[in-house]
């Protein structure tokens, strides 16, 4: 009878270890970081907010995007590793690379680039495969 016990705690403590391995989550894919910075033909704080507008407008509200930002250059960031040569900064964050690929492709990009394209003196993209994705209440 004891072996019959021991027996069967065993078989059960192996079956539930078995079905835990089963029920692990599958790796995700990583979030995608799409990074954009933008030089102005027309730097001037007039032309600065209609571009940005313009980012609100077209790219803010794409499906599979978890974090959007448009803004600009901040004057008082004049550190010596501060890159500078640029005017409006966007970001946006992918929950994978599925939802940054079928944004790339939306009329809603395509329409910001095509209205936008004659204001741009340089467009320089950033992408990134983000891992280990912290995120902190705002204070």
């Amino acid at each position: 009878m004891m072996r019959f016990m021991i027996v069967a705690a065993v078989g059960v403590s192996l079956a539930a270890f078995l079905t835990a391995e089963e029920r692990k989550p599958e790796k995700k894919a990583p979030m995608i970081g799409h990074m954009v910075y933008f030089k102005l033909k027309d730097g001037s704080a007039e032309s600065r907010k209609k571009f940005v507008d313009s980012c609100n407008k077209y790219l803010a509200n794409h499906e599979g995007a978890i974090l959007y930002s448009a803004g600009t250059l901040g004057d008082e960031f004049k550190g010596q590793a501060n890159d500078r040569d640029w005017d409006i900064a966007l970001h946006v964050v992918f929950v994978d690379k599925a939802a940054h690929d079928k944004y790339q492709v939306h009329p809603d990009h395509k329409k910001f680039v095509s209205e936008n394209k004659d204001a741009m003196e340089k467009v320089r993209v950033f992408d990134s495969e983000l891992a280990d994705v912290k995120v902190k209440a705002a204070r």
